[in-house]
Formats: C-alpha cells, sequence, structure tokens
C-alpha cells in the first residue's frame, strides 16, 4: 500500500549556522497509511513534535523531502496551501487558541478558509461538533464560557470541520481528568471509523496509545529507532526506559512473570490480552 504521507531522509536543524544550532530531526524516514491508527511517542524534546509539524508544513526541512500523496509539499505554494487543509494538526492544549466570539464562528474558522459556501460550512460545523460530543445549543455560546474539556472539544472540531484526510493529535488528553480522557479518545475513535481517515496520535502515555493505535512509532534524539505493531515495541522494554519512555503497566508486569521464569508471552500490553493470557494458563495448569 501506497503511503498517504511520508518523509524521506527529514533533517531539521533549529538555529542552523549559531552557537544555538541544534540538530531535532536527522534523516528520518516515516510513514503512515490511508486509514490508519498510528501512534508517534516519545519524551520532551525528542523531536516528535517537530516532526509532525513538517507534516502539514509548518515547519521546512533543513534537507529531506516530506510527500502527501506521493507529491512534495514544498514543490509549489498551491500545493503547500493544500496540503495544510488536508492534513490537519491538533496542538497540544488546543483550548488556547480560541478567539471566536461563538463556538459555531472557531468552528467553522477553518471551512471558512477554504472557500467553501455557507451551506457546506454548517453541514461541516454540525458534523464536527457531534463528533466531539458538543450539543447544538452550546454553538451559539462562547467558547469562553465553556470548560476546560468542552473548550478542547471545540478546537478539536474545529480541525475536524476541515474534513482532513490525516487528522494528527498531539497529546490531546494532557491535563484531562480520566473521564475526559477515556471520552475524547472515544469521539477520535468515532471520527476514524466514520471517516477512514489517518489518524496520527501523538503521546507520552503508553497505556493511551496501547490502547487505541495498530501501528507505533518511537521517536528518540531525533531518530526513529523503533516502529511497528506496539506488541513489537513494547518487546524493547529496556531500551524504551532508557530513552523515558517506558511500557504499559501490564506489560511490565508480563516482563517481571517471564524473568521469574513463568512461560508466558511477555509482550501484553492490553487487560483483554492479560486476561486471555492467564486464563490460557490456568487451563493448561502453568500457574
Amino acid at each position: 500500500m501506497q503511503p498517504i504521507i511520508e518523509t524521506k531522509q527529514l533533517t531539521h536543524i533549529y538555529s542552523a549556522g549559531t552557537p544555538f544550532e541544534h540538530t531535532a530531526l536527522d534523516g528520518v524516514d516515516f510513514c503512515a497509511y490511508p486509514g490508519e491508527y498510528l501512534g508517534v511517542i516519545g519524551h520532551t524534546g525528542s523531536g516528535k513534535s517537530t516532526l509532525i509539524q513538517h507534516l502539514n508544513a509548518l515547519l521546512k526541512p533543513t534537507s529531506g523531502t516530506v510527500l502527501f500523496q506521493d507529491t512534495d509539499i514544498w514543490s509549489d505554494p498551491k500545493i503547500t496551501k493544500k496540503t495544510r487543509f488536508q492534513v490537519g494538526l491538533v496542538f497540544q492544549y488546543p483550548e488556547y487558541q480560541l478567539f471566536e466570539e461563538t463556538v459555531y464562528k472557531d468552528i467553522s474558522f477553518g471551512p471558512k478558509n477554504m472557500g467553501l459556501d455557507e451551506a457546506e460550512i454548517d453541514r461541516r460545523v454540525r458534523s464536527a461538533a457531534y463528533f466531539v460530543g458538543l450539543r447544538d445549543d452550546q454553538l451559539e455560546k462562547s467558547p469562553f464560557e465553556l470548560s476546560g474539556g468542552q473548550k478542547r472539544r471545540v478546537a478539536i472540531a474545529g480541525v475536524i470541520a476541515m474534513e482532513p484526510k490525516v487528522l494528527i493529535l498531539d497529546e490531546p488528553t494532557a491535563g484531562l481528568d480520566p473521564e475526559g480522557v477515556e471520552s475524547i479518545l472515544g469521539n477520535i475513535r468515532e471520527y476514524h471509523q466514520a471517516h477512514n481517515a489517518t489518524i496520527i496520535l501523538v503521546s507520552h502515555s503508553m497505556e493511551e496509545v496501547a490502547r487505541s493505535v495498530d501501528r507505533l512509532v518511537a521517536v528518540n534524539d531525533g531518530t526513529i529507532p523503533f516502529q511497528g505493531a506496539p506488541r513489537e515495541v513494547f518487546q524493547h522494554g529496556d531500551e524504551l526506559e532508557q530513552m523515558g519512555l517506558g511500557v504499559p503497566q501490564l506489560t511490565r508486569v508480563f516482563h517481571r512473570l517471564k524473568a521469574m521464569g513463568v512461560d508466558i508471552d511477555p509482550s501484553v500490553y492490553t487487560l483483554d490480552q492479560a486476561k486471555a493470557a492467564i486464563l490460557d494458563k490456568l487451563r493448561k495448569g502453568a500457574v
């Protein structure tokens, strides 16, 4: 399958040629496929935020290329602009970027900039509001009257309303309580299933990505040391710990059981997998 978005030997150097020069990305080859739910993990300063800002042309590579649907996004200004609509990026704490008088106007800002007619804008605003769990009566309120979690939903809806083919979310659950985390992740899953969009979820929470994504990409010191299915990536528990990431608590427990001599798969990372593995051993009388 052809990637919907990819980078080839992507390098980005901040403050090049100055005493503050810093290589944030160093020859990174990255890709995401149509309809994929991809997780990007990495500690603060690993380069993951720099990577995703290249995917919708917020940052220009120092060297290397970024391709969207097999086209260099910097090959023509019109292509660059189009990419920014088709690759939506929700920043961490996006609620701080709200500015319009009403929730409706804030969500409609992107579609209006796309030059859509009023009927299409209205359809997209209401559809996006539905996916993030906002009621119709909230659309005419000021976003600043809403709770913190509701403001975040408004900000996410503003990106969803552009109906991007790739939706990137940078730590979308940061600062939320467990109920808010589960609600936001549920909204994202519903959007993914309904639109078959490519979702790129950026997080440092191993539990969060473990139960959400199809594939994981680990970023460390501007490179990608590991990528693959969560089960494959979490097998590198020691290396992930050294990168400041670790593995889900369940995976840590099963690694410990394995080290104690229990013949069990240590790459378990969800409750369902743990339950199945333990029941299997009980049936075989192995534990």
